[in-house]
């Protein structure tokens, strides 16, 4: 096991009728941007419940942060913040939103001349506004850690940032508000919880068998409540188990003192820039493509996986490491997401995607040593 430094700080509340407890946990004192998507939360009811939480508190609105949250639509936020004085960011939504708010929350305080460059050049992020969170998808985990995904659409990029900073204060998870999202998002939220597990855990054995057993707790729940998950009406239940695992997917428990992977969303990332495939798309596509490509770097890791996730025990080592991956694949499938660049009409122009990593340097994987070669054999394999 490598060594790790761990520390979360992000207090949460689960449950019903939880949304209630805003009052208690921002100042009475802040002044505070509720910042949310595209008004799906004033049609479920959640909208609502935050502004009944927080009735008469100092309150300024900002909707319309997309998924795949815009640069051009946060900076917009950061505008508003700074002119308005606002205190205290409230993200109401999806991981999305969340992610553009801890952007708006570190880009609003920033001292550098251009925001971006917290993204494309990792201009340290020492300080940011407080934030909190009521999300309604269970999916990137972002409630529980301290990273932002955020794209650029003048130049067709989508780059990360991680910063202690921009940790939540709190987030609130009810499992009853993600009972009106549309199957393409409860399926994708499965697919993206069950990613960040794999970036974790299917690497090379790293003496952690305690992290192992946790990242396949994670998965055989995934695996098992899916089909819950996604009928309908919702179970209670499933939902609950859905909003915790997505949770526990990616908040720092699985990952200490193992090797990450993570390439699978390096590449994703390029495809949802270039294409606007939805990020749990992407991942359907490239994890299993990877994993096939890296298959003999990775066999102990399938191997265990196999067995201990899908029972499979029978045949040769490579036999076994091929129905892993292939059984991996079935379960995005299961739930509806298609595992193709065909399947989304794409047949071509992926090209840029291996030139984007030649032009920035950039290695992925464990190992550290996929680049623009072994990416564009990958995206062979993703046809």
């Amino acid at each position: 096991m490598h060594n790790f430094v761990f520390q979360n700080p992000v207090k949460v509340v689960f449950g019903k009728g939880t949304i209630e407890k805003l009052a208690e946990l921002i100042p009475l004192e802040d002044k505070v941007l509720v910042a949310y998507g595209g008004g799906s939360v004033k049609a479920n009811g959640v909208y609502d419940q935050v502004l009944a939480a927080l009735k008469g508190r100092d309150l300024v609105e900002f909707g319309g942060i997309e998924p795949n949250p815009r640069y051009e639509t946060l900076m917009q936020a950061v505008g508003l913040v700074r002119a308005q004085g606002v205190s205290f960011l409230l993200a109401v939504g999806g991981g999305s939103v969340l992610d553009g708010v801890k952007f708006v929350a570190a880009a609003s305080v920033f001292e550098g001349p251009e925001p971006w460059d917290i993204l494309s050049c990792g201009a340290p992020v020492n300080r940011a506004l407080p934030l909190g969170a009521v999300m309604t998808l269970p999916a990137t985990g972002s409630e529980m850690n301290c990273f932002s995904v955020v794209s650029r659409e003048e130049t067709r990029e989508k780059l990360a940032f991680g910063a202690p900073a921009v940790y939540p204060q709190f987030s609130i998870l009810d499992p009853e508000a993600t009972f009106s999202l549309p199957d393409r998002q409860v399926a994708n939220g499965i697919v993206d919880a069950f990613a960040h597990v794999m970036e974790q855990y299917m690497t090379y054995p790293a003496d952690a068998p305690l992290q192992d057993r946790m990242a396949e707790a994670v998965l055989a729940t995934l695996i098992e409540i899916a089909p819950a998950a996604m009928a309908k009406p919702p179970s209670y239940a499933a939902r609950a188990d859905l909003v915790w695992a997505a949770t526990m997917a990616l908040n720092g428990v699985v990952g200490v003192g193992v090797p990450q992977d993570w390439a699978t969303h390096g590449i994703g990332h390029e495809l949802t820039a270039l294409f606007g495939l939805d990020h749990g798309q992407t991942l359907a596509v490239v994890m299993p493509a990877l994993l096939r490509h890296e298959m003999a770097r990775k066999k102990r890791k399938l191997l265990q996986y196999g067995e201990r996730i899908w029972g499979v025990v029978q045949g040769s080592e490579d036999e076994r490491a091929v129905a892993a991956v292939q059984k991996t694949e079935e379960f995005f499938r299961s739930v509806g997401v298609k595992t193709r660049l065909s399947e989304y009409g794409i047949t071509r122009g992926w090209d840029e995607v291996p030139a984007r990593f030649e032009h920035r340097g950039t290695k992925l994987g464990e190992h550290g040593d996929i680049g623009a070669p072994e990416v564009r054999e990958i995206l062979e394999l993703c046809r």
